[in-house]
């Protein structure tokens, strides 16, 4: 495996496709193309950036697995009751290897650090997703 190129020492137009390529591999290509067919021109400075510095750059750190990654994300987008980023990241954590039963433990835990109502709302767009998942027959 090739070491990734740091951070410091790329453009930003490298940061940006390294971004792009981890936020298609998390989220997938039919996510990753609605959201950026929708932006339009004042949405997409948003969009350069979350892309740059988000995925580009914290998620193309080194450090952690993006299944980690995925784990530490949906705990605190779940306490932070952020419901539509919620459900894309259930998806990303199932693409990054995660199972239906470990994001159920990381939503139980929320419910213990973050709050019941946290947790069931979490589990209620867990739900969602998974319905939404599987009836695009990509059972994961």
């Amino acid at each position: 495996m090739t070491e990734k190129k740091p951070a410091a020492e790329m453009t930003g137009q490298e940061m940006f496709d390294r971004g792009m390529a981890i936020r298609r591999q998390v989220l997938g290509d039919a996510y990753v193309d609605k959201a950026l067919a929708k932006s339009g021109p004042f949405n997409e400075p948003l969009q350069e950036l979350v892309t740059t510095y988000c995925w580009g750059w914290n998620w193309g750190r080194e450090g952690l697995p993006l299944r980690d990654r995925s784990l530490i994300n949906l705990a605190m987008i779940a306490i932070l009751n952020r419901h539509n980023e919620l459900k894309i990241h259930i998806r990303g954590a199932l693409n990054n290897g995660l199972t239906r039963d470990e994001i159920r433990e990381v939503l139980l835990q929320v419910g213990i650090y973050g709050g019941i109502p946290a947790a069931v709302d979490s589990f209620r767009l867990a739900n969602e997703a998974f319905a939404e998942i599987d009836a695009e027959g990509d059972a994961a």
